[in-house]
C-alpha cells in the first residue's frame, strides 16, 4: 500500500515536471521569435507568433506613397468656415399693392429682413504665419472667415485678395503664430499625363478626407470646362473631387501641391479640375499684398478653324456668311465697347497673326494676349473675304 502511494506521487512529481518544462521552453521561444527567427527552421514559431512579431515592428517598410504624401502635407490642410448676411427680397407679387392691404403691414414687418449663409471649402498653409491659398469662390464677399487645422486648432482669419477671374484667393490667419505646417509646393509646368493625384480637402463638411487619382489631361481651357468667365488652363484629374474640395491641395506622388482643387463638371463622373501652383505662385504675392490681378483683354469670342473646315461651310447653301478658307482663329462675336470693337474687329475675321507670330488655336492667342499686359499694341493680321488686314489692338483690364 505504501509502495502504491510512493509510485503514485513519483508520477505526479514527474508529471508537473513535464509541464513545467513544456510552458517554460514555449515562453522562451516566443520571446526569441520577437528578438529574431528561430535558429532552427524546423522549430520554427506558429503564423499566430509571427504576426505578433509584425505588429511590433516599425511599420514603415509597409507605408504606401500616398500615406507617405499625406504625411508631409495633410497638416497644413485646412478646412475654411465662412459666412455672410444677405437682404432678403420679397418676391415681385409679395410687393404688390393687393396683398399688402390683405395681409396688413405688420406681416411683412415681421417678416425676417436679413438671413445669413454659411459655406465651406478647403485651403493650404504656404507660410508658417499663416498665409492660406484657396478659391476666391469659396471666400466671396464673406463677413466671417474660420479655419480649422488637422490638429484640432482653430483661428480666426481674414481674406487679404481675391481673383475672380482666376478663382485664386489668399487668406490670412488673424492669430500671431509661427509654428504653422507648411505645404511644399511643386512645378506643374513638369507634369504630364499619367501622372499620380493626390485630393485632400474637406468634401461635404468630412475634414481630411484623401482620394487618389492620376492626371488626366493638361492645359484644358476654361472654356471647354464650361466656365468660359475664368482665363485658366486647367489639370484636369479622375482622382475624386466633390463640393468641399474647393481650394484644397492636389498633391503629387512626393507630397508637394501641383494645383488647387476648384471645380467639377456637372454632366459627368470622375472629372475634377485644378489650377496649376505655378499660376497661383505667379499671383500670390499680388493677392496678400491687396492689390487687383492685370488681365489684359480685347474682347471677342473666337474658335479654331482650318480651311477644310471652312470650305465645307461655305459649300453649305444655308451658311450664313462665306469664312476665309485659311487655318487660324475665327472671331464668333465681338464684345460691345470692347479694344476689339473700338479697332475694327468683326465678326467672321480669321486671325492668322499676332504680332507676327503664327496662330491658328483661341488658346495661343489667349496667351499671346495675357502676356501683353494693360494698353499694349497688338497687331493683328487677320483674313476678311478675299483680304488681309492688319488690325491694331490696344488690350485694356478685364473687368471682373
Amino acid at each position: 500500500m505504501r509502495i502504491s502511494q510512493a509510485i503514485r506521487r513519483f508520477g505526479s512529481h514527474v508529471l508537473a515536471l513535464l509541464v513545467g518544462s513544456l510552458l517554460a521552453f514555449g515562453t522562451v521561444r516566443v520571446s526569441a521569435s520577437n528578438a529574431g527567427p528561430a535558429p532552427d527552421a524546423a522549430a520554427a514559431p506558429a503564423p499566430t507568433t509571427l504576426l505578433a512579431q509584425d505588429t511590433s515592428a516599425p511599420s514603415t517598410g509597409r507605408r504606401s506613397f500616398v500615406t507617405s504624401a499625406i504625411a508631409r502635407t495633410g497638416p497644413a490642410v485646412v478646412q475654411i468656415n465662412i459666412a455672410r448676411t444677405v437682404e432678403n427680397r420679397l418676391p415681385p407679387m409679395m410687393q404688390d399693392p393687393f396683398f399688402r392691404d390683405f395681409f396688413g403691414d405688420q406681416f411683412f414687418q415681421q417678416m425676417p429682413q436679413e438671413r445669413r449663409i454659411e459655406g465651406q471649402g478647403s485651403g493650404f498653409i504656404i507660410d508658417r504665419s499663416g498665409v492660406i491659398l484657396t478659391n476666391a469662390h469659396v471666400v466671396s464677399e464673406a463677413e466671417e472667415v474660420n479655419v480649422t487645422l488637422q490638429d484640432g486648432r482653430e483661428f480666426e482669419a481674414s481674406v487679404l485678395g481675391t481673383d475672380p477671374v482666376t478663382d485664386l484667393a489668399v487668406v490670412k490667419i488673424s492669430d500671431r503664430v509661427s509654428d504653422l505646417p507648411v505645404a511644399p509646393l511643386g512645378n506643374s509646368d513638369v507634369l504630364e499625363v499619367g501622372d499620380w493625384a493626390i485630393a485632400v480637402g474637406s468634401p461635404g463638411g468630412l475634414s481630411n478626407t484623401v482620394t487618389l487619382g492620376i492626371i488626366s489631361t493638361l492645359d484644358r481651357p476654361s472654356s471647354q470646362v464650361g466656365i468660359p468667365d475664368k482665363r485658366l488652363n486647367f489639370l484636369q484629374t479622375d482622382a475624386a473631387i466633390n463640393p468641399g474640395n474647393s481650394g484644397g491641395p492636389l498633391l503629387n506622388g512626393n507630397g508637394e501641391v501641383i494645383g488647387i482643387n476648384t471645380a467639377i463638371r456637372a454632366n459627368a463622373m470622375g472629372i475634377g479640375f485644378a489650377i496649376p501652383i505655378n499660376k497661383a505662385k505667379e499671383l500670390k504675392d499680388i493677392l496678400a499684398s491687396g492689390r487687383d490681378v492685370p488681365h489684359p483683354y480685347v474682347g471677342i469670342e473666337m474658335s479654331d478653324i482650318t480651311a477644310a473646315q471652312a470650305q465645307r461651310s461655305n459649300a453649305d447653301p444655308n451658311s450664313s456668311f462665306a469664312l476665309p478658307e485659311v487655318d487660324g482663329v475665327l472671331v464668333q462675336r465681338v464684345m460691345p465697347n470692347a479694344p476689339a470693337a473700338e479697332a475694327g474687329l468683326r465678326r467672321g475675321d480669321v486671325i492668322i497673326e499676332i504680332d507676327g507670330q503664327r496662330v491658328t488655336q483661341g488658346l495661343e492667342v489667349q496667351n499671346i494676349v495675357e502676356k501683353s499686359g494693360i494698353n499694349a499694341r497688338l497687331r493683328f493680321k487677320v483674313r476678311r473675304g478675299t483680304e488681309t488686314l492688319t488690325i491694331t489692338v490696344r488690350t485694356a483690364q478685364l473687368s471682373s
